[in-house]
């Protein structure tokens, strides 16, 4: 080894030690008489010490090296004289006396800082430097650890870690499929997996009774702060479950790296229907770390000739606890929230219950005694501040959800280091997608309906429940699952709601329901977003630096500059001919 310990360990204890450390120059002070130089490799950062008159020529050396310089030194440890108690080593600092520069570095076109002045798109084109940044390496580790914690509870419960293929067949549910042309099989492709979901299933049918895996997905979609095309799953399968099962294995999943990796414990997590989820929060992942649930108003409102909240399908609202005191200028800002195109609402009303009175801006169509029975309706106290949207019940649900999140940012209330996990379960089966004027899955079409509503299957689909649920915490959907269909005629039937032919559920699908036909036993799931755990897990909202080599918003790997052209003789290998 060219070092004998790493950068971050040497401490008071070890004075006195001749040690060689091996790392890059993160910081250089010329002191006159005294230079300092900060050698930082991922495990930390140790001060190095160079007296001018204890030996020149090695000080006068150490003042020509330059940032990100790859150095190997060797010297003596010592205790420092002005210690830093913010540094796990700024207890001691290394008398240098011999020091080699194992490569030399050009000026690194940002600074390698947790503060650094590198833009995103330049950062990204540098990412390896941008990963010696030591906030990259701190959510790097956490990643690290969590897989190790899941595969100790996975291991510790039964669970055994099988591969699944990447060069999978094209399925037309779902998200746009990456795919990949076959050079032996012209004219034809495959697909990269978003998902390892009919193969988890098969190796249910295959005795495998209880399989994980972390592995990589694919998927060509529009991209997020909390999405990438190609992201890191924790899929989970059991069989011989019910939904119960599964939900009390993997809430302990997340109980016990909350208790491993925060030292927090949890009792029970909450659960909330769909139907609740909508009605409460008009989200299906809703953010329960603060109230403002929604008071729907309908009854107390319409018929009073205000047009707006008569000719609305649905009039619902929020109460914003002790902002009564908002100005003029606070509530337009508000209003031009939800005008956005984002949030789609066109207008937004309030009633201030301040300690002079009730005011509000639909005065003039509501008396004071009617405004009083709104905000009772609210259980609205002196100081708090009503807010009200109306129009159709999808799309008005879906804008105030996007205020009570922007009002709970603002108020602070979305603490990162507040966790607040639950279930969402019993989300429909199906919706209704007005373009192609058909059913598709909420989930997959793999989800088994609940038992008592699959007769409504082909007279009411749009009333089935599904046999599924959400883990979701801080607003955010850590993972979804559900109990799977095992039986050929159900799966066959649920093909037929979604619209398939029987010819085109065989093309697609035969290697499933064949399986089924031999022993299928009764299995349920759930997969995880490992990004996503890791970036709840650290209190951020983007998954992108949770991942080594991520694509920026435009699904583009910048440093490598792909995706990009291909040869026109690899083109002609493939049979594939551009316009």
């Amino acid at each position: 080894m060219l070092r004998t310990h790493n950068c971050g360990e040497l401490k008071i204890k070890d004075v006195g030690l001749n040690v060689t450390l091996c790392g890059w120059l993160h910081r250089l002070r010329n002191l006159g008489g005294m230079t300092f130089i900060d050698i930082r490799d991922r495990y930390g950062i140790t001060q190095l010490a160079f007296d001018e008159k204890t030996n020149k020529t090695l000080c006068d050396f150490a003042q020509t090296l330059g940032r990100e310089y790859v150095l190997q030194v060797k010297g003596v440890v010592k205790e420092r004289s002005s210690k830093n108690p913010k540094m796990p080593t700024g207890d001691i600092e290394i008398e240098v006396n011999e020091i080699k520069i194992l490569n030399k570095s050009k000026i690194p076109p940002f600074t390698i800082e947790d503060n650094t002045d590198g833009g995103d798109e330049l950062r990204m084109h540098y990412r390896y430097l941008d990963l010696r940044r030591n906030i990259i390496k701190l959510n790097l580790s956490l990643r690290h650890r969590l897989s190790i914690l899941i595969r100790n509870y996975m291991n510790d419960n039964g669970f055994m870690e099988i591969e699944t293929p990447f060069l999978v067949k094209s399925t037309p549910e779902g998200a746009r499929d990456f795919v990949v042309p076959s050079r032996m099989n012209v004219g034809q492709f495959y697909a990269l997996p978003q998902s390892p979901q009919t193969f988890k299933q098969l190796l249910m049918v295959a005795g495998f009774d209880k399989y994980f895996q972390l592995v990589r997905c694919f998927r060509d979609e529009d991209l997020r702060a909390d999405r990438q095309p190609e992201f890191t799953q924790l899929d989970c399968e059991m069989s011989f479950v019910e939904q119960e099962d599964v939900l009390q294995m993997f809430e302990g999943l997340i109980k016990y790296l909350f208790d491993k990796e925060k030292g927090l414990q949890f009792n029970k997590f909450p659960r909330l229907t769909w139907e609740e989820a909508m009605r409460l929060y008009g989200s299906d992942k809703p953010d329960i770390r603060f109230g403002m649930k929604f008071v729907e108003i309908n009854d107390e409102v319409k018929g009073n000739g205000f047009s707006i909240f008569d000719n609305a399908e649905l009039v619902v609202g929020i109460c914003a606890k002790g902002c009564a005191n908002y100005t003029r200028k606070q509530l337009d800002e508000l209003t031009d929230f939800v005008k956005r195109p984002q949030v789609g609402a066109t207008g937004l009303v309030y009633i201030k219950c301040g300690e002079d009175g009730i005011k509000s801006s639909i005065d003039k169509f509501y008396s004071v005694e009617k405004l009083e029975q709104i905000a009772h309706k609210f259980n609205a106290e002196k100081g708090d501040l009503i807010l009200i949207l109306a129009g159709e019940k999808g799309k008005t649900r879906a804008s105030l959800s996007c205020l009570r999140l922007e009002l709970g940012t603002r108020l602070g209330l979305r603490n990162p280091n507040t966790f607040a996990p639950l279930w969402v379960i019993d989300f429909p089966l199906l919706e209704w997608d007005e373009e192609t004027h058909r059913f598709y899955a909420m989930h997959h079409p793999f989800t088994a309906p609940k038992p008592e509503d699959y007769e409504k299957l082909f007279t009411h689909p749009a009333e089935v429940r599904a046999n599924a649920y959400d883990l979701v915490v801080n607003g955010v959907e850590l993972g979804g699952g559900s109990i799977r269909i095992h039986d050929r005629k159900m799966q066959n039937d649920m093909f037929k709601a979604l619209g398939f032919s029987e010819e085109e559920a065989q093309n697609q699908f035969g290697f499933l329901l064949d399986a089924f036909e031999y022993g299928a036993p009764p299995h349920g799931g759930i997969a995880f977003g490992f990004d996503r755990i890791c970036s709840v897990f650290s209190g951020v909202e983007s998954i992108r630096d949770f991942i080594a080599f991520p694509k920026n918003n435009n699904g583009r790997d910048v440093m490598l500059d792909a995706p990009s052209n291909i040869s026109l003789q690899q083109l002609d290998e493939l049979n594939i001919k551009l316009k």
